[in-house]
C-alpha cells in the first residue's frame, strides 16, 4: 500500500520547501498558500521516497522538501505512472500532467552530486478535486483517464 510520508511548502519559488502537518489543496489551483499554486500544469510535484533514499545514499542530509516537492510518496514508482493517471490521496484527486522536468541552473543538489532526482523522477500534477492531505494519507492509482 502506497501512502504519503511527507508533504512541504514554500511561499516563493527558487528555495526548498519545508515540511508542514498538513496541506490543503483547492481544486484547480493547487495548495493553498504555496509558490507553484496556480491555473497551469504544474500545481503539484511529487516525489518517490525511494528516489530521495537513493540520494540519500550519496551522502547527503536531504529532509522533506530539499527537491522542493510538495508531497512525497512511498511504495509507488511515480516516474513510471502515465501522464493523464489520477492518484487518491486521501479524499483529493490528482491528475499527472508531466513527468520529470528540467533542472533549473545552480541547482545546490545537482552542483554537489552531479545528479538531481526531479529532471526523470519529479511528477507534477494538476487538482481534480480539492481536500486535505497529510503523511500517512493512502495514494491509490485510479484508472488512467487518458
Amino acid at each position: 500500500m502506497a501512502q504519503v510520508t511527507a508533504v512541504c511548502i514554500s511561499e516563493k519559488r527558487g528555495i526548498p520547501k519545508r515540511g508542514v502537518p498538513y496541506i490543503d489543496i483547492k481544486e484547480n489551483h493547487g495548495i493553498i498558500g504555496d509558490a507553484h499554486a496556480g491555473d497551469w500544469h504544474r500545481q503539484i510535484s511529487l516525489l518517490a521516497e525511494e528516489s530521495i533514499e537513493a540520494m540519500r545514499g550519496l551522502g547527503l542530509d536531504l529532509p522533506p522538501g530539499a527537491f522542493a516537492e510538495n508531497i512525497i510518496t512511498k511504495g509507488m514508482t511515480l516516474a513510471a505512472l502515465p501522464v493523464g493517471s489520477v492518484l487518491r490521496i486521501g479524499d483529493t484527486e490528482l491528475t499527472i500532467t508531466q513527468i520529470g522536468k528540467e533542472c533549473h541552473s545552480g541547482c545546490a543538489i545537482q552542483q554537489t552530486t552531479g545528479k538531481c532526482v526531479m529532471p526523470t523522477e519529479g511528477v507534477f500534477a494538476i487538482v481534480k478535486k480539492g481536500g486535505r492531505i497529510t503523511p500517512g494519507d493512502t495514494v491509490t492509482l485510479l484508472e488512467n483517464t487518458k
